[in-house]
C-alpha cells in the first residue's frame, strides 16, 4: 500500500468512509493515481478525478456530508501552486464591472434547454420552500410567494429584480399581483428567454451590471445573484440598493451564505462552475448595510437547499438521455459532481441560504415577521 494512500484512508475514517467499502457513502478507487492528486490539490484534484473517473461513489451527498462535517478539507497540506490560486481573490478585485459578464458566458449562457430540463415551471435556479410539500415545483411557487409577501408586494408597487435569471420571478409578481417589474441580467442567454417568457407581462429587461441601474423602485430583491458581487463590492451593491429605494421602500437579498468571511470560493466550484464565485458571511454583509439599512428579518433556509439539490439531480438524470446528445460523460459526472457535493454541503450545514430583509433607518418595520 502506498504511503498516499494510506494517508487518505487514515483521513476518510475520521469520517467514517472506506475506500472500497459496502456502504453508499464509500469511495470506490479506480485509478491509483488519485490518492497522490488528492493531497497535491485537495478539493480541486478530488473534483477532476472525478470527473476523470478515477474514483466513483454510489452517494456522492452523503461521502460529502461526512467529509464537511468533519472539516477534513483543512488537514490536507495542499501544495504551494494550489495555494496560488487563491491569491488573486485576496489581491484584485475579481468581480469588477469589467469582468461582470464572465460568469454569464461561463455558466449561465451554457445552454437553456440544460438548465430547463432540471428546474420548474417558473425556472428557479435557486433554493426552493419546501413548506409542507416534498414537490419541487410546489416547493419553489412557495418561494416565490414568501417573498412577496415579505415585502408587502402591491399592485401599485414599481419591483427591482437584480439578476433576475430566466425571468421566474418577476413573471410570478407580475401575474399574481399585478405589479410592474424591471429586472436586471448581465447573462444574454437568460434575458433571451426571460423576455419571451413574460412577453404578456408588464415586465422590462436591462441587460447590464447592478452597478449600472439607475431610477427609484417601490421594492427590490436580489435571488441568487449576491454569490457573485464579491467581497470587495459587497458596500457598493448595498450603496446602489439603498440609492434606488425610497425611504419606506423594502429590500429583500436571498443568497447562499458561508459560516466564516471568506475571500475567495472553492477552487473546483471556481474553475468548473462559478468562477469568481464568492460565499458572503453574517459579518460581511452587516459591515456592508452598515449606515445604509436596518435589518428586520434574516431567515435561514439552508436545510431546503439540500432538497432543491437532490431534486434538480433527480431531473438531471432523467433528461440525460436527451441531454447527452450535446453533451459528454465527463461533463455529465462534472453535473452530477457539482449537484451532489453541494447537496452534501448545505446537509452538513457548511453552506447557509439566507432571507435578509432590509429597510432605511425610520421606515416603519413591514410584517415579515409575521409570515
Amino acid at each position: 500500500m502506498s504511503l498516499q494512500r494510506q494517508l487518505l484512508e487514515d483521513l476518510l475514517a475520521l469520517a467514517d468512509v472506506t475506500i472500497g467499502g459496502p456502504r453508499p457513502w464509500d469511495i470506490q478507487v479506480r485509478d491509483e493515481r488519485m490518492f497522490a492528486r488528492v493531497l497535491r490539490e485537495s478539493s480541486l484534484g478530488l473534483g477532476e478525478a472525478y470527473m476523470d473517473g478515477w474514483w466513483d461513489c454510489p452517494r456522492l451527498d452523503e461521502f460529502f456530508c461526512r467529509v464537511l462535517k468533519c472539516r477534513l478539507e483543512g488537514r490536507v497540506k495542499s501544495g504551494y501552486l494550489y495555494s496560488l490560486r487563491s491569491l488573486p481573490g485576496i489581491l484584485f478585485n475579481l468581480q469588477s464591472q469589467s469582468r461582470s459578464r464572465m460568469i454569464a458566458e461561463h455558466h449561465y449562457d451554457l445552454d437553456n434547454d440544460l438548465f430547463l430540463s432540471f428546474l420548474d415551471p417558473y425556472n428557479q435556479y435557486s433554493c426552493a420552500y419546501f413548506k409542507d410539500t416534498d414537490d419541487l415545483e410546489e416547493a419553489q411557487r412557495c418561494k416565490l410567494e414568501l417573498i412577496c409577501r415579505k415585502i408587502g408586494l402591491a399592485k401599485t408597487d414599481h419591483v427591482l429584480d437584480i439578476g433576475c435569471g430566466w425571468g421566474g420571478f418577476a413573471k410570478y409578481a407580475a401575474e399574481h399581483y399585478g405589479c410592474k417589474v424591471t429586472a436586471a441580467n448581465v447573462s444574454r442567454e437568460q434575458l433571451r428567454y426571460a423576455r419571451d417568457f413574460c412577453r404578456t407581462m408588464p415586465v422590462e429587461f436591462l441587460d447590464g451590471d447592478y452597478r449600472e441601474i439607475r431610477g427609484a423602485f417601490d421594492k427590490i430583491v436580489s435571488v441568487g445573484m449576491f454569490e457573485h458581487v464579491g467581497s470587495k463590492n459587497y458596500r457598493t451593491f448595498m450603496q446602489v440598493v439603498h440609492g434606488s429605494l425610497p425611504n419606506e421602500g423594502i429590500f429583500l437579498l436571498h443568497t447562499i451564505g458561508a459560516n466564516e468571511p471568506r475571500r475567495t470560493c472553492d477552487p473546483w466550484i471556481t474553475k468548473y462552475i462559478f468562477p469568481n464565485g464568492m460565499l458572503p458571511s453574517i459579518a460581511q454583509i452587516g459591515r456592508a448595510a452598515e449606515g445604509l439599512f436596518a435589518i428586520e428579518d434574516w431567515h435561514n433556509l439552508g436545510p431546503h437547499y439540500d432538497k432543491t439539490l437532490m431534486a434538480w439531480h433527480r431531473r438531471f438524470q432523467n433528461a440525460w438521455p436527451e441531454l447527452k446528445k450535446r453533451f459528454d460523460v465527463r461533463f455529465k459526472r462534472m453535473w452530477e459532481y457539482y449537484l451532489l457535493s453541494c447537496a452534501g454541503a448545505f446537509r452538513a450545514r457548511s453552506n447557509q441560504v439566507w432571507q435578509i430583509v432590509f429597510t432605511k433607518y425610520g421606515a416603519p418595520q413591514p410584517a415579515c415577521r409575521c409570515l
